[in-house]
């Protein structure tokens, strides 16, 4: 592989611009209102924790402080049982949890923070579908 410059955004990354350029769509990674909840075995119930809808879900990954805008991801089962925590999880547009992988999670990453880069993405929380669009910032 061929040295990258260090004004390359891309130059920690394993996968280059043109693995994020253009439309790509994640299916069924947000938190939706089908996101599955653990059941007590016993009374057959969801716990407190873990009922909570989509505006909660949306309003809490609005609220996380950071520049980078934030997503609501569900939490694992194992996880709510276990923290007895809220069955969504914030994180950023870009995390490799919607992304499918750690590599495509850093190329979003670069592109996001690089000027030479316009990012987009839309959260439907109805599907639970993440589309993230990234266009040369000279084309935008």
């Amino acid at each position: 592989m061929p040295e990258k410059p260090d004004n390359d955004p891309f130059h920690d990354c394993e996968l280059g611009p043109d693995a994020v350029l253009g439309t790509h769509t994640f299916e069924d990674v947000l938190f939706t209102d089908e996101t599955e909840n653990p059941v007590n075995v016993l009374t057959g119930e969801t716990p407190a924790h873990s009922q909570a809808t989509v505006e909660e879900a949306k309003e809490f990954a609005a609220s996380i402080d950071t520049e980078t805008p934030q997503i609501a991801l569900p939490a694992s089962v194992e996880s709510q049982v276990e923290t007895q925590s809220k069955p969504y999880t914030a994180a950023a547009f870009f995390h490799f949890k919607a992304t499918g992988s750690l590599e495509r999670h850093r190329a979003y990453h670069a592109a996001y923070e690089a000027d030479a880069f316009a990012v987009d993405f839309e959260a439907d929380y109805e599907s639970g579908d993440l589309t993230i669009t990234v266009e040369r910032a000279d084309e935008a």
